[in-house]
């Protein structure tokens, strides 16, 4: 696993975005198999997304040869609500980029079979290939999607009820109306996040220090679901000074010095 340790958010959100565009252009435009990437929403990448806006408006970067495949969806929340997901990343990527509507998948909180939904969307990705590279925050608790503490680690796209402290933190987001929060979301599950040939998780803020610790120096825990990325063979984190404050020295001092090399 390689930790990649930035001194703030902005500049973790410029890594991951050179280390996005990297891999689309290395992809080509090669229409017969296009670059696939999935994406978070939340806090974690929008300072990646920002970037990625940016340099997409300097003429650096087409997305026009990539597809998408966004990790979740709140259930029973209209696509045009101000807080969906679809509402999110058009908000934060997709209308200021040159991505096809067609390319860009999100799951449909909406659909009339939930299930048969959260299957096609598991065909689908296996109709393009699988994921190239996907993009993910965690949560305090180390959860990655709506992957929740006690999730399962070969867990696969489905319906997930979301625990009553996810209603009390997205509330917020509802005017503290923990009536107005779904209790229901679609979810990509861990095994599926897995799948991808690479996967870069995205750490920024003292909050996050504990799952930080859990995730690099503790053990794999369904408890604590993304320290399954310690399996993956081409797995990347991206954190900050802050969400170290947890690690032990010696654990920041060791990634440091290997991302400092140049000898190699």
């Amino acid at each position: 696993m390689r930790i990649i340790i930035k001194p703030d958010a902005t500049e973790v959100g410029t890594w991951v975005a050179n280390y996005v565009i990297d891999k689309i252009k290395a992809a080509g435009d090669n229409t017969k198999r296009p670059f696939v990437l999935g994406l978070p929403t939340g806090s974690s990448p929008i300072s990646t997304y920002k970037e990625l806006v940016s340099r997409h408006k300097k003429g650096e970067v087409s997305f026009r040869n990539v597809v998408t495949f966004n990790m979740d969806e709140y259930v029973g929340l209209p696509e045009d609500h101000s807080e969906s997901y679809h509402s999110f990343m058009f908000d934060n990527l997709f209308s200021s980029i040159d991505i096809p509507r067609e390319n860009i998948n999100i799951l449909n909180g909406n659909a009339s079979n939930l299930d048969k939904e959260c299957e096609d969307y598991e065909k689908r990705i296996q109709q393009y290939g699988g994921v190239d590279l996907f993009l993910g925050g965690i949560g305090p608790d180390g959860h990655i999607a709506f992957n929740e503490p006690g999730s399962s680690l070969s867990s696969r796209t489905r319906v997930k009820t979301l625990r009553y402290d996810t209603i009390v933190a997205n509330s917020r987001f509802f005017g503290g109306d923990l009536s107005k929060v779904p209790t229901k979301a679609l979810t990509v599950g861990v095994g599926t996040v897995m799948d991808a040939r690479e996967v870069l998780i995205i750490i920024t803020g003292y909050n996050k220090a504990r799952a930080l610790r859990e995730v690099v120096e503790g053990g794999i825990s369904h408890m604590w679901t993304v320290s399954i990325l310690q399996m993956h063979p081409k797995g990347i984190i991206v954190c900050d000074e802050a969400s170290t404050l947890e690690l032990r020295v010696e654990t920041v001092k060791y990634f440091k010095d290997i991302e400092n090399d140049t000898r190699f």
